[in-house]
């Protein structure tokens, strides 16, 4: 049986990687934070408390690795032409891991951060063995993604008097421009404000008049991070033409 010219039991493998992938970022989402060994004896002998979530990573990183295959596919048997493919699959944990981390204690882990960069050079660098302009578009993809943020803090301290976005989230948006380029850092950038907007409105009021709560701070790099998620699957141009449209649709309004 296939299912877009892939023979199901490569899903099937692919399906399993995702269950192991999963276990071993669930494994990361409590080591990273306390800045403990990832790679570690104690791995296999985690308590039940440490892997009780385990299962829901599992899950969800084996259904995610399954629909990834299925919309790029393996193209043919040349390495090269199937950069897109590997570089997500590589991503898309450490994605997970961004959201889940940044969620639970509010900071990205500089560990993260590096690793993400590091294997972004390395499928720039790849790319350059066969296509020079991907590598700029790339870099220069980065050095965006990390200019914007930068610029937003830097601007957001000065109005404000206070970080309006924290560097972790602007030293992730430099290593992830690495895997999407220039146009796509500025889709993610605009995807992400708009995710922000609407529900940074329904934490506040869930905090305020539910929980009671004043802490009106929202992390931001989880956004960032599903945003990116999304990205991937959204042909190029999708957001920023939507978004354009949008924008003349309200402005003939008025």
């Amino acid at each position: 049986m296939y299912f877009n010219n892939l023979h199901i039991l490569i899903y099937v493998l692919i399906g399993i990687i995702g269950l192991i992938v999963g276990k071993f970022i669930s494994w990361c989402s409590i080591r990273l934070p306390e800045k403990k060994r990832i790679i570690s004896k104690e791995f296999f002998k985690a308590d039940k408390e440490e892997t009780k979530n385990s299962y829901i990573y599992m899950i969800i990183v084996s259904i995610i690795y399954i629909l990834t295959l299925y919309y790029f596919g393996i193209k043919t048997n040349d390495f090269f032409k199937n950069l897109e493919l590997i570089k997500f699959l590589l991503l898309i944990p450490m994605l997970i891991l961004t959201f889940v981390i940044d969620i639970k204690h509010r900071i990205i882990p500089n560990r993260l951060t590096l690793t993400i960069f590091e294997v972004g050079i390395i499928i720039t660098f790849l790319y350059g063995i066969t296509n020079l302009n991907m590598v700029k578009e790339y870099i220069f993809g980065g050095l965006l993604g990390a200019a914007i943020y930068g610029l937003i803090t830097l601007i957001g301290g000065i109005i404000a008097g206070r970080e309006a976005m924290g560097l972790g989230d602007v030293k992730f948006m430099g290593a992830i421009g690495l895997y999407y380029g220039i146009n796509s850092v500025i889709e993610i950038s605009i995807l992400s404000f708009l995710i922000a907007a609407i529900c940074s409105i329904a934490i506040l009021i869930v905090r305020y008049f539910v929980l009671k709560k004043k802490d009106d701070y929202i992390a931001f790099g989880p956004f960032l991070a599903l945003s990116s998620l999304v990205c991937i699957y959204l042909p190029a141009g999708t957001i920023l033409e939507t978004f354009l449209f949008i924008c003349k649709l309200i402005s003939s309004l008025f």
